[in-house]
């Protein structure tokens, strides 16, 4: 195998596909390696934990055919380093040389016929807009848990609905809700639930245009341009998350959403480093005092002018989840719509009432 790529061409398709290679121990060796494959006029490069693969093709001038596995690693850490221009990759035995400009490297590389098959996955396959499904992925992934001992809540629920599809992720602290009226995925009355860590790969692949996702019984795939994005769905039952929602609120809160990030970023200073301390939301008419309480470090306040309607009410959240909240809603304004200290309360943007945030309060003395 022997072809020559641009150097940023060839480093950003290592840096894709190598976000799926596998970090975990006691998987098969050859996993740390991206696998490189050349073609007439392409290369692919594959990289996969057997539960998130990630393939993405590049132009090249290929000289001859051939596919070898490179380790992800110091391949990426090479080709990254390397002078501006076109890089030559050569496979001789046991060995791959990389050449360009001055330099040259030989690294030795893993066994390629120990790389598992990856099947492309088939099925049922529906076109949907790239920039609204970045934007609905955006707003709802943060919200899935990071915790592998509970699988279920690391998954994004993605369900049918009258009006087109919904996407649902929590980790029990929180819950993010997102529809995408008029779009059609799945039939009606079906759901899958998607591992978060695949959907944060594929909205850092979109852009404009159109992404194709292909759905089978255990897998399914996301297109777009040169790259695909393919995972095994999350197998059991997510959460009923909509008895978590409440019907109605005493209780309602309008305030600029720049003013109030930038507010709740300031009065968390006092706890950044430390056992996180909880942002303190006093409301009253037309009042909005933030404050944080940080034990042998100090405290902050601040007044924000907001508009209240309902009955003096102080609530407090974990300021991260809070800005996430903050962060994933659009527009001016924000609305947070509370019942009491202790139970769930919503952030929705004043002009969209497509997502919604919810959050549980933290308690206080």
């Amino acid at each position: 195998m022997k072809f020559r790529c641009e150097r940023d061409t060839l480093a950003d398709a290592i840096a894709s596909a190598g976000r799926a290679v596998t970090s975990r121990g006691g998987a098969l060796p050859v996993l740390s390696g991206l696998k490189v494959t050349a073609g007439t006029g392409t290369v692919e490069l594959v990289g996969s934990d057997l539960e998130l693969t990630i393939r993405t093709t590049v132009p090249a001038d290929v000289d001859s055919d051939g596919t070898a596995v490179v380790p992800a690693r110091l391949f990426g850490e090479i080709v990254r380093n390397l002078e501006p221009g076109p890089v030559t990759i050569s496979v001789a035995g046991d060995d791959a040389h990389i050449e360009a400009a001055r330099s040259s490297f030989s690294v030795r590389l893993l066994p390629a016929g120990d790389f598992p098959p990856l099947a492309p996955v088939e099925g049922a396959s529906a076109t949907l807009d790239a920039g609204a499904l970045v934007e609905a992925l955006r707003q709802v992934v943060p919200a899935a848990s990071r915790d592998d001992a509970r699988p279920i809540l690391t998954g994004v629920l993605l369900a049918a609905t009258r009006q087109g599809l919904r996407l649902v992720a929590t980790d029990s602290y929180r819950l993010a809700v997102r529809d995408l009226a008029g779009v059609s995925m799945l039939s009606e009355g079906q759901q899958v639930l998607v591992a978060a860590k695949a959907l944060a790969e594929v909205q850092r692949l979109l852009s404009e245009g159109e992404i194709s996702v292909t759905l089978s019984g255990r897998d399914v795939s996301f297109t777009h341009g040169a790259a695909e994005v393919s995972t095994r769905l999350i197998e059991g039952d997510f959460p009923n998350y909509e008895q978590l929602i409440p019907s109605g609120y005493p209780n309602r809160l309008t305030v600029g959403r720049d003013v109030l990030d930038a507010a709740v970023k300031r009065v968390r200073l006092v706890s950044q480093g430390r056992d996180t301390a909880p942002v303190r939301m006093a409301m009253s008419a037309d009042r909005l005092e933030l404050s944080a309480i940080a034990q042998e470090v100090g405290e902050a306040r601040e007044v924000l002018e907001a508009k209240y309607e309902g009955s003096d009410l102080t609530v407090a959240f974990n300021p991260e989840f809070l800005l996430d909240g903050i962060h994933a809603l659009a527009g001016d304004e924000v609305v947070l719509e509370t019942i009491d200290p202790l139970k769930p309360a919503t952030l929705r943007a004043v002009d969209d009432p497509d997502f919604l945030y919810l959050l549980m309060p933290v308690r206080i003395s």
